[in-house]
Formats: C-alpha cells, structure tokens, sequence
C-alpha cells in the first residue's frame, strides 16, 4: 500500500473512531478538569500535561509544511491559521491557568498526545503533499473566505470564554464559580463552541476529508464534554441559570 492509499485509509478510519468516542463518551466522562476522579492511574500537573498534548500538531504541521510541495500563500494562510490555535492552547492557555496544584492523569495525555500526532499528519501531510495544489484562485473562492471568516470568529469566541474563566478566580484560588458574560450568556461551554465554529471554518476553507475528519473528531469529544460540564453546573449551583443550552445556542 502505497502512503496515498495508507493516508485515504486512515482517514477514513479516523471518521470511524469519531463515531465510536461519541458512543463512548456518553457513558465515560474523560477524567480531567472538572471532571478529574481517582481510579486512572499516576497524574501530573494539568499545565504540564496540556503542554504535553496539545505540543504534536505545532511540530507535525510545521514538519510537513517544510517537508511538503505545496508553499503558496494559501499554503501558508493554511499553516499559520493551525499553528495560531494550537501554539495558544499548547504553550500559552496551560500556563494561564489558575489551577495551581490540580492534576491530570497520565494515561489522558498520552491518549491525546498519540492522537493529535496522527490527525495532525493525516491533514497537514494532505494540504501541503497529497493534495491538491491551492493557487491564489482559492484564496477568493466563497468556501474559503467563509471558513477564514468562521475560523476567526471561533478563535475570538474561544479565546473571550477562556478570559472569562481565567478571572472567575483570585490567585490561589481553586473553587469554581458560575461564569457570566460572552458567550456564557448562551450557552454553558461557549469555549468549545468556540473550537467547533474554529474547525468547522477551517473544514470549509480548506475543502478536504481530512479535516472533515478532524471536525468530526473534534464534535465527538466536544458536545459529550459540554454535556458534562452542563449536567455538572446544574447539579452544583441551584441558581444555574436554566436558560442556558449546553453548546449549540438556543438548540442544545
């Protein structure tokens, strides 16, 4: 099987296992944050292990990108708008965070570091390698100018929900409280809707079945998470605001 063929297959896999971690996370809550539980075996710092995870696309895209054929402008719009993501979540989000002494376990960041490595390449390796090459042409067709305009409005609303929580507490401070403001006047995890908006321009701008995959991908561990999170805000705060949905405004 030659690497076109092993990359088609892979891809296509990866939609499968989408559809598997959706069933499987509506009956196992992945134990981190909020919803970190004993039972999973040796922990480290959660700011050590976001580093951890989230470090694999920046290093697979940018080494695909150098290693690849594909290096026009779009190619570039391409790398940068990933790499703007995943830089932030990866080297800068885990060290804002005000979680001092909190904990993840190691078994969650190895799972995660070993699937971003592979979703990484199965989309980078397609758009800057296998793919077809993206001319300026591209950089005015309507699927592109409408993914960049999503993408950016995600990366906003992703970033306001993360600020929002950052100064729910005081340094020191590990309680929880309700968030309000932004998106959280809609829905209960406007972050990851954040994410899903991000990643469903960038499906749409760069028009390809790997990154419907990753999309895919990302809706699977998403909307189970926001559930989480839903369920947890109500049973923790009876003054919960009730009209809130969990991601989707005003639909879920």
């Amino acid at each position: 099987m030659d690497v076109a063929a092993l990359h088609h297959t892979l891809t296509l896999a990866w939609l499968g296992l989408a559809a598997v971690t959706f069933l499987v996370l509506q009956f196992i809550s992945a134990p981190y944050g909020k919803h970190i539980r004993d039972g999973w075996g040796p922990t480290l710092p959660n700011h050590i292990g976001w580093a951890i995870m989230e470090t694999p696309p920046i290093v697979v895209f940018s080494l695909s990108f150098a290693l690849g054929s594909h290096k026009g402008p779009v190619d570039v719009a391409f790398l940068c708008a990933f790499l703007s993501h995943y830089v932030y979540r990866g080297w800068i989000y885990p060290f804002r965070l005000p979680t001092a002494g909190k904990r993840m376990p190691v078994i969650v960041c190895a799972l995660a570091f070993t699937t971003n490595i592979l979703i990484s390449w199965l989309q980078s390796w397609w758009l800057f390698e296998l793919g077809p090459a993206h001319t300026m042409v591209w950089a005015f067709d309507p699927r592109f100018l409408a993914g960049a305009a999503l993408f950016v409005f995600g990366f906003w609303l992703n970033h306001d929900s993360d600020a929002i929580l950052r100064r729910l507490r005081a340094p020191g401070e590990t309680g929880y409280r309700i968030p309000h403001g932004g998106g959280f006047r809609f829905v209960s995890s406007p972050h990851y809707l954040g994410e899903i908006i991000e990643w469903t321009g960038w499906a749409l701008a760069t028009w390809c079945l790997p990154t419907t995959a990753f999309l895919a991908w990302t809706l699977a561990n998403l909307v189970p998470r926001a559930n989480e999170t839903h369920r947890w805000y109500l049973d923790r705060f009876p003054d919960y605001p009730r009209e809130r949905k969990r991601v989707f405004p005003g639909v879920y």
